[in-house]
């Protein structure tokens, strides 16, 4: 009976705990992402996407994938709120990063934005997902197309990866998060982390 318990301990609290920016100008379909993962992840019936409002600030979800627990940092996007991005940077073990791939007029704005994100010292080797969202929409282009618009360069060795989704359907939104979990398992950054942080 002890090991019973003294096992079922072990797997509920030796799960890794990570934490997760998800940034990108506002209305790329941040909040709608994090609601959905509340749907797929935890069963739970998030709001429905006509009734999301603009993030002021920020929102926070968490969900369990295997062995590890995910802690979403939702930060709005309007140009005045994203001032107060940088003060999430040092604890972020990985970027999520939405591009409203139907809105082809504001893929500069979110390239400059990213690039800046990506120049900040805080975050260097985090793993970074990029988000070609509303693939709903007939309209919205390919990962592969938004890929070579923002044409990312020079990123410091950092693992990234582009994937198409709908935040709104959840199509490619299980795949893009396992993804996450792997690279963010054996970062370099989540190394540091841990040695930062000194054991309880």
């Amino acid at each position: 009976m002890f090991s019973l318990i003294y096992g079922l301990w072990r797997y509920i609290f030796s799960k890794t705990e990570f934490h997760v920016l998800i940034l990108g100008i506002d209305k790329a379909g941040k909040t709608t992402l994090l609601e959905k993962l509340k749907g797929l992840y935890l069963n739970l019936e998030g709001i429905p996407p006509d009734r999301i409002v603009p993030t002021v600030g920020l929102n926070i979800g968490r969900i369990e994938v295997g062995n590890a627990k995910l802690v979403f940092w939702d930060l709005g996007g309007q140009p005045g709120l994203r001032s107060i991005w940088e003060k999430y940077y040092e604890e972020a073990h990985a970027v999520i990063y939405v591009v409203d791939a139907n809105c082809p007029s504001r893929f500069e704005d979110s390239k400059s934005v990213l690039e800046k994100v990506l120049r900040h010292q805080d975050l260097h080797s985090a793993p970074l997902l990029i988000l070609a969202n509303k693939q709903d929409l007939p309209g919205a282009v390919s990962d592969e197309e938004l890929a070579r618009y923002l044409d990312l360069k020079k990123l410091d060795e950092r693992v990234y990866m582009f994937e198409a989704v709908s935040a709104y359907d959840g199509r490619g939104i299980k795949e893009s998060i396992g993804w996450l979990v792997e690279e963010m398992e054996r970062s370099k950054r989540t190394e540091m982390l841990r040695r930062r942080t000194p054991a309880p």
